[in-house]
């Protein structure tokens, strides 16, 4: 119970009971990411399903932006910026976390995060509710669980932070629950395509995970945000062959 309230304090802000700080229940908390997700995505689901019928698209698609960025404090966007500076920025991998680490946002940074919005703000516009209700929850679900794949699978590129509880704690065990409750959410409301889009994001998120890691030696907490915010996107762009309907 301590790892899905930790990983509803790290993830969102939806309201939850606080509990004492546990270094292991902490650094397990990947298992919960998935669930966190969905509860993100279930929240802007209902919105759709209450008040789609009555609200433009365009309104709609900024409603949902809005409250995403309400409810999770626009921590991965943060770290979408900060990894967008770094990771562009084309100096040497001491610099580039550096970069990283300054709490500025640089030109690269807001040229990225208003191409990332712009590209969400279309992606949510148009695809139809009855759809858009279902992604809203296996979407947010697939790219928490894809930070908890790039917490196992690669290494962590600081000796300090936050990254390194969830590596030391977080294993193969933690991986494979946090893949059977994402298969399970997935499956369960998209059926096969649910879990075609769970492979999608793994393929994502393994080739950035690659990348990132031959850039700094390893991720960092702003990569994951970056990774969550880039594999959001590219889901939703895949939603349009794999469920057009």
């Amino acid at each position: 119970m301590k790892s899905f309230l930790f990983a509803l304090q790290h993830l969102t802000r939806l309201p939850s009971p606080r509990v004492s700080f546990n270094e292991a229940a902490c650094g397990r908390a990947t298992i919960f990411f998935p669930v966190a997700g969905a509860l993100l995505g279930a929240v802007m689901a209902a919105l759709v399903w209450a008040a789609g019928p009555y609200l433009p698209l365009q309104l709609q698609a900024s409603l949902l932006i809005f409250i995403m960025v309400v409810l999770t404090g626009g921590i991965h966007l943060d770290g979408f910026m900060d990894s967008i500076d770094g990771l562009f920025s084309g100096r040497p991998r001491e610099k580039k976390l550096e970069i990283m680490r300054d709490s500025r946002v640089g030109a690269f940074g807001v040229i990225g995060v208003i191409c990332l919005l712009l590209l969400k703000f279309n992606l949510l516009a148009g695809i139809s509710n009855h759809l858009l209700i279902k992604l809203l929850i296996v979407v947010p679900a697939l790219s928490r669980w894809n930070m908890s794949f790039a917490v196992v699978v690669f290494p962590y590129a600081r000796p300090e932070g936050l990254g390194t509880i969830y590596k030391e704690y977080s294993g193969i065990k933690e991986l494979i629950w946090a893949t059977l409750l994402a298969a399970a959410i997935a499956g369960f409301v998209l059926g096969v395509y649910g879990v075609l889009l769970m492979v999608l994001g793994a393929a994502i998120t393994y080739l950035l995970g690659i990348k990132i890691t031959k850039e700094l030696g390893g991720l960092t907490g702003d990569t994951y945000g970056f990774i969550n915010e880039l594999s959001e996107v590219m889901l939703l762009l895949a939603a349009y062959p794999l469920l057009k309907i």
